[in-house]
């Protein structure tokens, strides 16, 4: 009876995700922003440290205070949470205005090797990517008072509408960006665009304490499928200084937290960290006045503008945002559209089910959790592709993102628009854009009556 027990329960997904971490109740729109369940009154003191330091507003240098000085000179975001707005998922910004503020969304530049010391640099799996010669590895679309933006992104949109099974139409919005007032001259003819809107913030401890042995063991299973195929992007550690697993971004092009915190930091709002010391964070050597302006480099903190114990607290804070509980989870619906998610295999890429390490944060290890991802990158099709390659991840190949929480997107962010750029509007437009190695998936999805596409999707908007 006890084997009946646990296989059943094996079977079904839990209530909590997040396991003993999984947040005990909904909070609203602050729903992504609460602390582990587990977590002591010592240990959340430095939560709210680092909660005050995910919220700080950074000015330029020279500043009266030192402890928040040092933005951009070119940047995106003073503060991590204008761009993580409740932790929640980034949005792109309205089409055909082009003034408007691309906060939560950032335009990742780069071109293609151009001779043999690009392809050089290339292969020793240092760096993801060659960047745009004169702007950089990402667009900055603000700057500090004297200093020129390097410009704008405006967005415009081409419409499709695709047919279902019983009828039912869709209609498909395919996103064009462009950069407007370019400030330092003429982009590279050969650049390359790709919009990433900002990731929603939980369980990335959880993420971070799954077993390498089990990433593997996802790469292992696929292999012996007919269609399914994802592989590991192999990066480089900046802190230990070699190869290392991906796991962090939309393809999978950081190891671990504390380095995906350093690069928004130095990226995204010109802070920089002792994983990445520049002061004068994301100017390029072409743009030299850029690098002469006064930064917020500062002996007591480090020689860095973010020192070392702010980085250690805001990583403690960004491994332990809570799960939200699963909801409506018995409501026949969802059991019916949990029975279709398997039947039409998307748990082969949305693997259910994890054990973290027993050897993780202590908060963190040896939880059962449910983020339904196998962190691996698959080929999602044309469709998709941006023509961006980071490490190993080719243009159309992305990280498979966890489901957990994706059915609180409008509470917590305001608005529903899902995948990598934003393009979704909806969990149905999110599968609808699948291909690649998605396809059949995807196919079977468009013809299953519509009563059953509504049950797989209450059960993805469960999770």
């Amino acid at each position: 009876m006890l084997l009946l027990v646990v296989s059943s329960w094996l079977n079904a997904t839990p209530l909590l995700p997040g396991g003993e971490t999984t947040a005990t109740h909904l909070k609203g729109r602050h729903s992504f922003s609460q602390p582990a369940n587990n977590m002591s009154l010592e240990e959340r003191m430095d939560f709210n440290l680092g909660q005050a330091i995910f919220g700080k507003l950074w000015v330029s240098s020279p500043a009266s205070t030192t402890a928040s000085d040092g933005l951009g000179p070119l940047y995106n975001a003073r503060s991590c949470l204008r761009c993580h707005v409740n932790n929640g998922r980034g949005k792109p910004p309205e089409p055909d205005t082009v003034n408007a503020n691309a906060r939560s969304l950032f335009l990742r530049l780069s071109i293609p090797p151009q001779n043999s010391d690009h392809q050089k640099i290339l292969a020793s799996g240092k760096v993801a990517a060659i960047p745009e010669p004169v702007y950089g590895g990402q667009l900055q679309d603000q700057s500090i008072q004297g200093l020129a933006a390097e410009g704008r992104v405006s967005l415009t949109y081409t419409y499709s509408t695709l047919t279902l099974a019983g009828g039912e139409q869709v209609e498909l919005r395919q996103p064009h960006y462009s950069i407007r007032q370019l400030a330092y001259g003429d982009l590279h003819p050969q650049v390359q665009t790709s919009a990433r809107v900002t990731p929603p913030m939980l369980g990335l401890g959880l993420l971070e304490a799954i077993p390498e042995s089990e990433l593997e063991k996802n790469v292992a299973t696929q292999k012996a499928h007919p269609v399914i195929a994802g592989k590991l992007n192999r990066v480089w550690d900046h802190q230990a200084q070699k190869t290392a697993v991906g796991r962090f971004g939309w393809k999978a092009i950081h190891p671990s937290i504390k380095q995906q915190n350093a690069a928004a930091f130095i990226e995204d709002i010109g802070i920089s960290t002792t994983i990445f010391p520049q002061g004068y964070g994301g100017c390029t050597s072409a743009q030299t006045d850029c690098r002469l302006l006064p930064d917020g480099n500062s002996e007591h903190l480090g020689g860095v503008e973010a020192s070392p114990v702010m980085t250690q607290v805001l990583e403690f804070y960004t491994q332990t945002l809570a799960v939200p509980p699963r909801r409506n989870a018995q409501d026949a619906p969802v059991l019916a559209g949990e029975k279709l998610f398997k039947q039409l295999d998307c748990a082969a890429c949305h693997r259910p089910h994890y054990t973290t390490a027993k050897n993780a944060q202590p908060l963190l290890a040896s939880q059962s959790i449910w983020p339904y991802t196998d962190l691996l990158l698959h080929d999602m099709g044309e469709g998709l592709a941006d023509n961006h390659s980071e490490f190993l991840a080719k243009g159309s190949q992305w990280r498979t993102p966890p489901l957990w929480g994706v059915g609180l997107t409008q509470l917590i962010s305001g608005h529903s628009q899902l995948l990598h750029d934003g393009r979704a509007r909806s969990i149905q437009e999110a599968i609808l854009w699948h291909g690649g190695e998605a396809e059949a998936s995807k196919q079977q999805f468009i013809t299953l009556p519509k009563h059953q596409r509504q049950q797989l999707i209450k059960f993805v908007e469960s999770l």
